[in-house]
């Protein structure tokens, strides 16, 4: 077996890497490459903490906007009520008497029209319906579990501690008759 000799000369082009008009030589250790993998990592963590807090934030508007359109659907439902001719006092049958009331000589819109629900994004309602008949009041169809539980207006107290969007109720109660009882 015989040893060759190689010139040093030869030993550092073949490890050099061609760069502009130069040859330089260097030891590739993969500390770039690392670097860029932990900026990577670093990054999609990042963005998974803003995708979270912009769906909260989302989801607070969704609410907010639900909790205005219940109110608005609530207010029909009472002006409907209270405007009904004669001494019996009627709610409506469907959500569409509520943008026009047939009942009175000249054109009464309580609604422009059917607002959407934010949770489902749909302009489906689930109906409360009255004891004497017809729609007191509508409800959502959502089963997502709302983050706002408690701190609501006094008139929609009776959302406090819901589990789920479709048990936020917004309906109309008329007050009970004074009729003495025999």
């Amino acid at each position: 077996m015989t040893l060759r000799v190689v010139p040093q000369e030869k030993l550092e082009m073949e490890h050099s890497i061609v760069t502009g008009r130069q040859y330089r030589c260097f030891k590739q250790s993969g500390v770039t490459y690392l670097a860029v993998l932990f900026l990577v990592a670093v990054m999609g963590a990042l963005w998974a903490a803003v995708g979270e807090i912009w769906s909260t934030a989302n989801q607070r508007e969704k609410e907010k906007e639900l909790l205005l359109i219940g109110a608005q659907f609530q207010d029909a439902i009472r002006q409907y009520y209270e405007h009904s001719p004669g001494i019996q006092k009627k709610y409506p049958g469907t959500l569409e008497d509520l943008m026009k009331d047939e009942r009175q000589p000249g054109t009464q819109r309580y609604l422009r029209k059917i607002f959407i629900d934010p949770m489902t994004k749909t302009n489906n309602w689930g109906l409360v319906m009255s004891p004497m008949g017809g729609i007191m009041g509508v409800h959502s169809l959502s089963d997502v579990h709302p983050i706002k539980a408690a701190n609501f207006l006094e008139a929609d107290s009776d959302l406090t501690g819901k589990q789920k969007y479709s048990e936020w109720l917004f309906a109309y109660r008329s007050a009970p008759l004074d009729v003495p009882v025999r």
